[in-house]
């Protein structure tokens, strides 16, 4: 019985705080269960592992140490339990469990259950007026356009944060503050009676605008990033990624190595973009400069632009065409003079559901390829929302892309380090490379809260050997990337 225990305990805690409370406080449940299995071959490229950080001094393993295990069987269960004062009061905890059949929660016979709170967080109105404070363990996304799924700065997960919503104008102009402390590695006390900068804490401002026809968010965010955080094992966007690689440039890894500074600055400045007075012509746009560590020694700095534009015709009933496109500042020849690429948290963009890039995928692990848009500029075109019979409905995609980085540069890290984490192949690309991606989903609705989804991807890569190598390029050559995933989805 021990195997039901934790899960138990968290349902005793539940009900009993229901039943204790409720006179004075309703209690809401909501959740997902999905059930899916996911066959995918040539992972990576290569159908190998790629780089990873084994700690948080920049220690690392290369590419290519192990195989990819092709199909597995997902499962996923969450629960959002609100817990209502009033309807200005409540309190939100969000508990999951996600894993493999055979592995951890899911292993026959003796199980090692593993329960996740993903949210926990208190959110209520000041007095007599329509400010809304959220505090806690929340859903955390810097300003994006839903049409590029999120945002490509930090997206599509959860921070600890206080949030502050406050209208200034109804349904015109509101300003939303937030803080989020992002990493602390020592927590409490740190490991000796030296003081260390072990934390990474994001400021963000935002204006939301809307009038008829357009709707426009400028915004701004400052990262005060301390020198011994928890970069290389906080995790970042797509497979094996973390924060190092994402914030860090590849000059913090030649001699002197580091930070030189105990804390150096990070800031983005941007504006996400609507417009729907053509409609049902629709378009949408980011426009995004971020910089980081400029006040530190050359090399370790990093800055750089991203931009995309999209569009949309809604006015057919079976069909949606889009089509987007994106440019991002990439990597010059030079490694000692700092990175040209934009600064990232966790990048969670993706248009079209696309295989290529971690963004929308409802069945989303081992969902995608993981290609950073971060130091790249591509095209592509989407039917979305293809509906021909009741209660199916389909979406193709297209994508092209090329990197904008130096070959001289990712081929100069690699050399110094051997084959790293921080340059991935089929991630990275040199502007001598490129990537053609397709993806062809399906939804089913058996009930109203039941649902079968597939999603597929192909992806077709030419990669240098120049740059990486033989045996990582060879490997490639021989093979595309696919998946095939099939499930089941239930929402209540």
């Amino acid at each position: 019985m021990k195997r039901f225990g934790m899960l138990a305990i968290a349902a005793a805690l539940l009900l009993g705080s229901a039943i204790g409370a409720s006179a004075a406080t309703e209690v809401k449940m909501v959740g997902d269960a999905f059930v899916y299995g996911t066959f995918n071959a040539n992972q990576n490229f290569t159908g190998w592992s790629t780089g990873t950080w084994d700690n948080n001094s920049g220690a690392y393993t290369g590419a290519g140490t192990q195989t990819e295990d092709r199909f597995q069987i997902w499962e996923r269960f969450r629960l959002r339990t609100d817990f209502v004062a009033n309807e200005a009061v409540k309190f939100r905890l969000g508990i999951k469990v996600q894993d493999t059949w055979g592995h951890g929660t899911f292993t026959a016979a003796n199980p090692t259950t593993a329960v996740e709170v993903y949210q926990a967080f208190l959110q209520f109105k000041l007095p007599d007026c329509n400010v809304e404070v959220t505090a806690g363990l929340q859903d955390f996304s810097l300003p994006a356009n839903a049409f590029f799924t999120d945002s490509v700065i930090y997206g599509g997960d959860r921070a600890a944060a206080l949030v502050i919503n406050a209208p200034l104008i109804d349904d015109t102009l509101s300003v939303i503050a937030s803080y989020a402390r992002m990493l602390d590695k020592n927590r409490t006390f740190d490991t000796t009676t030296t003081q260390v900068a072990d934390e990474f804490d994001l400021y963000t401002l935002a204006l939301p605008i809307t009038v008829e026809g357009f709707k426009a968010t400028p915004y701004g965010a400052i990262g005060v990033a301390g020198r011994d955080a928890n970069y290389f094992t906080a995790g970042s966007y797509g497979p094996n990624s973390t924060f190092a690689d994402s914030l860090l440039s590849a000059g913090t890894f030649l001699t002197p190595t580091g930070m030189r500074n105990a804390q150096n600055a990070y800031w983005w400045a941007g504006g996400t973009f609507e417009v729907t007075a053509l409609d049902p012509v629709k378009f949408y746009a980011d426009v995004i400069y971020g910089a980081g560590n400029q006040g530190d020694r050359k090399k370790d700095s990093r800055e750089g632009w991203f931009i995309d534009l999209g569009a949309e015709y809604t006015g057919w009933d079976v069909l949606t065409p889009q089509v987007f496109a994106w440019w991002s500042t990439g990597e010059d020849k030079s490694t000692r003079n700092g990175s040209e690429r934009m600064p990232s948290i966790m990048t969670n963009w993706g248009p079209g559901n696309s295989f290529l890039f971690d963004g929308s995928q409802e069945l989303l692990k081992q969902g995608n390829m993981g290609v950073n848009p971060i130091g790249s500029n591509g095209i592509g075109a989407s039917l979305n929302n293809i509906s021909f019979i009741e209660k199916l409905t389909n979406r193709l995609t297209f994508v092209y892309l090329r990197g904008n980085n130096s070959a001289s540069a990712i081929r100069y890290l690699n050399t110094y380090m051997g084959s790293n984490p921080y340059f991935t192949m089929g991630r990275d690309l040199t502007t001598n490379e490129y990537i053609i991606g397709a993806n062809l989903d399906a939804t089913y609705q058996i009930y109203e809260n039941l649902a079968a989804v597939l999603e597929t991807g192909w992806a077709h890569g030419d990669f240098q050997t120049s740059v990486w190598g033989h045996r990582l390029a060879d490997k490639a050559r021989q093979g595309d990337a696919w998946k095939v995933a099939f499930g089941l989805t239930y929402k209540f």
